[in-house]
Parts: C-alpha cells; sequence; structure tokens
C-alpha cells in the first residue's frame, strides 16, 4: 500500500521512522512519501519537505511565520492529491497535521492519527473536530483513553513509543572514547530540537554549569543544526556539542538539565534524575496561562499526576535556580532516591514495548477495510 506520513518535529521523525519500520515488517512492498526527517529518510521512501523547516513554537512565533506555515500546508496538501495514498498518517503536530485531515478526509483517503493532539490540555471542543475528521485515532498516554471516552469517541491506546525506541537503543562502548568525555562524570543538557527553545534556554543552562566544574557537561545536539548554531550561545565556554546521541549520552549522565516535551520521558526511562526547563515568548507565555488548565508541563509529572521532577517555566528558570535543583539531583542521596524511585513506578505505568508494531498492525488492518 501506498503510506503518506507528516511529522514536523524531532519526536515526530523518531515515531515516524519507527512506525515506517513496523509497517514494512507486515507490507514488505510498503511505498511511504512524507514530510519528516533523517530518520524517516533513512527507512526509504520520499522525503518531501524536512521537519527543519516546518518547526515553529508558541502562537508569537506561529503568526511572525505563517506565510511560511501556509505555504507547507498548501505544499503537503497538493502532493498528497497528487500521490493518492491508501492511507494518510499523522504524527503529533496537531496544529498543521489537523488541518491535513481536514483536507485529506474532504478527499476520501483514510486518515490515521498516530500520537493523539493533547486536547486535553485546553480547548476540549476540539475533540468535536478530531471526531469528525479522524478516522482511526491512536493514543499513547494511559489517561488519554478515557479522556476521549467521555466525548462518546473510541481511540485505540497502542502504548507509549518511546518504550520502543529505548528497548531498541544499542550503546556504543566507544562512546566517550571517541568523544573524549572520559574522566568526569557526564551532566547532559537537552535544549531542545527548535531555534527558539535552544536560544532561549541553551544560555541559561550553560550558567548554570559553571558552578560544577567537577562535571563534564555535554549537550545534545540536535541533527537539524549546525554546531555554530549551538556555540554561538555557549558563552565562550568549552563544552561539547554531540549530535545523534542523545541515547549515549543519556546512558553516562549523572543527572540532567532537559527542555520540556519528549525528552523529559526519555531521560526518565534512562533513569537519570532531571531538572525541567522552559522559556517561551512573554506573549505566548502569558496566553498559554490564560487557555491551558494542567498542572504541571512535563510528560513524566503529567502520567504519574504528581510532582515527581522540579519544574522550572520562564521567570523560574534562571542559571541559579537550575544550579541550586541540579545541586541536590547531584549530592542530595535521599531527593536523588526519591527521583528514581518514582521513575520506577513510571516504568510500571507506562507498559510495556511494542507501540508501533501495534499502531502499524492497526493501521493496515483499517486501511484493508477501508
Amino acid at each position: 500500500m501506498k503510506y503518506y506520513l507528516v511529522a514536523g518535529e524531532a519526536s515526530g521523525d523518531l515515531h515516524g521512522a519507527n512506525l515506517m519500520k513496523a509497517l514494512k515488517s507486515l507490507d514488505p512492498q510498503a511505498d511511504f512519501r512524507f514530510f519528516g526527517g533523517d530518520l524517516m529518510q533513512a527507512e526509504g521512501g520520499t522525503l518531501v519537505k524536512h521537519y527543519a523547516d516546518m518547526a515553529f513554537m508558541g502562537f508569537v512565533e506561529v503568526i511572525a511565520n505563517l506565510q511560511t506555515i501556509l505555504k507547507n500546508l498548501k505544499s503537503c496538501k497538493q502532493d498528497i492529491s497528487a500521490y493518492q495514498p491508501d492511507v494518510l498518517v499523522l504524527i503529533d503536530f496537531p496544529g498543521f497535521n489537523l488541518k491535513i485531515a481536514e483536507y485529506a478526509k474532504a478527499q476520501g483517503i483514510l486518515v490515521c492519527y498516530y500520537i493523539s493532539p493533547k486536547v486535553w490540555a485546553w480547548n476540549q471542543k476540539r475533540v468535536l473536530k478530531i471526531k469528525r475528521i479522524v478516522d482511526h485515532l491512536f493514543c499513547i498516554l494511559p489517561f488519554e483513553v478515557d479522556f476521549y471516552k467521555t466525548w462518546g469517541m473510541d481511540v485505540d491506546y497502542v502504548g507509549n513509543p518511546l518504550l520502543d525506541a529505548v528497548s531498541a537503543f544499542q550503546a556504543d562502548p566507544d562512546f566517550l572514547q571517541k568523544n573524549n568525555l572520559a574522566g568526569k562524570n557526564i551532566i547532559a543538557l537537552l535544549p531542545g530540537s527548535r531555534k527558539q527553545e535552544i536560544s532561549r534556554l541553551l544560555p541559561d543552562m550553560v550558567k548554570a554549569a559553571s558552578q560544577f566544574s567537577e562535571y563534564q557537561f555535554v549537550v545534545a545536539g540536535a541533527p537539524s543544526f549546525q554546531a555554530d548554531y549551538y556555540d554561538q550561545h555557549l558563552d565562550g565556554n568549552a563544552i561539547p556539542i554531540v549530535f545523534n546521541s542523545t541515547y549515549d549520552i543519556l546512558s553516562h549522565a549523572r543527572a540532567a538539565i532537559v527542555a520540556s516535551g519528549t525528552a523529559t520521558l526519555e531521560t526518565a526511562l534512562f533513569n537519570v534524575p532531571q531538572v525541567v526547563v522552559y522559556k517561551g515568548g512573554k506573549v505566548t507565555i502569558a496566553i498559554a496561562r490564560m487557555l491551558v488548565k494542567l498542572k504541571f508541563i512535563s510528560l513524566v509529572n503529567l502520567i504519574m499526576d504528581k510532582l515527581v521532577v522540579k519544574e522550572l517555566i520562564q521567570e523560574e528558570c534562571t542559571a541559579e535556580k537550575i544550579g541550586n535543583e541540579l545541586c541536590l539531583l547531584i549530592n542530595d542521596a535521599v531527593y536523588r532516591q526519591t527521583m528514581l524511585a518514582n521513575y520506577d513506578e513510571l516504568d510500571v505505568r507506562m507498559g510495556q514495548p511494542g507501540a508501533s508494531a501495534k499502531t502499524a498492525g492497526l493501521i493496515v488492518k483499517y486501511a484493508a477495510k477501508a
């Protein structure tokens, strides 16, 4: 069958690649065309547009880049019509993908949505639109099934694809030597995969790092950037940037400073104590605080429904406060062990790997019936 996939950021590229691999095992003649990234491209098929040209974060940033977004939407719709896929698979990225879903549904294309839009966070009435334009919705967070049920919508819970990625990871035994990192304990810096995240978060991460000279700090570089983009935010500090090796970095890390997002859950799955940080534009954050009705922003805390990892958001996100939390994570044995014990409980809630295979099986089944 012909599959058209749309992923608009680094995490979507990861999950899309794993899904493509699972689809190929069920459908060896599968043909793929997609908006995505390097990992999806490595699985074969045709990359139409890279997510590096698509990921804009926050209300203000979206408005500032509206022409580019509209151009990308038009290009995607035209390409889908020309390709005429048997099934459209949308991966997260709801601001863009819900518009693509609406278009494809009107064209009579089967619409599958992998990784549910987080409509439970704000404006829950969007469920009604999803119910109308999405044929099959695959959820990766346990509490989402009950949420959608309250709106009269049946969804498939497939588990979390990060479990697939983490369980499939094979550590490079020569990682430390290859990157000249042997000698000191490592603290991982994960400043995100978007320009705005890196520019806002990395400088404070670096300032906090200056308080811990006995540790080796390492930046996990996103594949869509070059080293010089990070260098401008390091303020002359000799902190190595290692690309395409986030899991190797986490597998050696004593602790981590992590931008809010998928990486917080990945860090927890690697049992690395962390502090979660986030900064947005002032207008974006002000709007979000009015609209979003959540107690937490990190996936770890949302899934556990309690404060497991410290969240330093906006004005709380300072080098001093990051440093204070990092000091606790490194030196306070009780504090550290409490977080690790909560990670154990998180592992139980997350369940077993297999989300990619389960989702692929359902997509093939639903496409065959369409």
